[in-house]
């Protein structure tokens, strides 16, 4: 009987033993070998990663213009295109041509002021009245040799009084515009110009 109770008391052991073994042995968790290699020890073909510079693809839009400019903030600068955006507007309906030379571009002011000799070619006259704060998004940004070209739309209400040889006019409008704005980055001047102006959906 004492044999018996022997072997099976060994038996047990062996079981336990077993188990033991079978969960210590185990391993748990990440081990030192399953570490993935460091991104700076990668290497392909014997070539080091490249660095990436301001001027490469992985840096646009917005980033691309505060790595140049880190005084830039989007919401002054949009604070300061709805001021552009009214003056210009103003100063177009009034024909005041001196102040739209300091605001906008020789090529935009070839347009306006052919439309302004048009409009005084046929003795008209024409004041403006925005009826409702204009509204201003930015649209696309970009980093172009030295220079920062900013897109904006602009969605705009006024009222439109014209006099002319036919009478006097009232028109309310709502006009949706692309207007892009370029400042060159070397410079101190803090002045965004006009460089082109686009319909856009309303």
């Amino acid at each position: 009987m004492q044999v018996l109770e022997l072997l099976i008391f060994a038996a047990l052991a062996a079981v336990v033993l077993y188990q033991l073994y079978a969960v210590l042995g185990r391993r748990v968790g990440r081990q030192p070998e399953d570490q993935p290699e460091p991104a700076a020890r990668v290497v392909a073909s014997g070539l080091s990663a490249p660095r990436l510079s301001v001027d490469d693809v992985a840096v646009s839009g917005l980033a691309a213009v505060k790595a140049r400019d880190p005084a830039f903030d989007v919401d002054h600068f949009l604070q300061g295109a709805r001021g552009a955006y009214e003056q210009i507007v103003r100063a177009f309906t009034s024909g005041d041509r001196a102040a739209l030379t300091s605001l906008v571009s020789p090529e935009v002011m070839k347009g306006f002021e052919a439309a302004i000799d048009q409009r005084e070619a046929d003795g008209r006259t024409e004041t403006v009245e925005f009826l409702q704060p204009v509204r201003a998004d930015l649209e696309e940004s970009k980093v172009d040799n030295d220079a920062a070209r900013i897109k904006v739309r602009f969605l705009g209400e006024f009222r439109s009084r014209t006099k002319g040889p036919e009478g006097e006019g009232v028109d309310d409008r709502r006009t949706a515009e692309h207007w892009t704005f370029q400042r060159p980055l070397s410079s101190r001047d803090p002045i965004w110009t006009l460089v082109r102006v686009e319909a856009a959906e309303a």
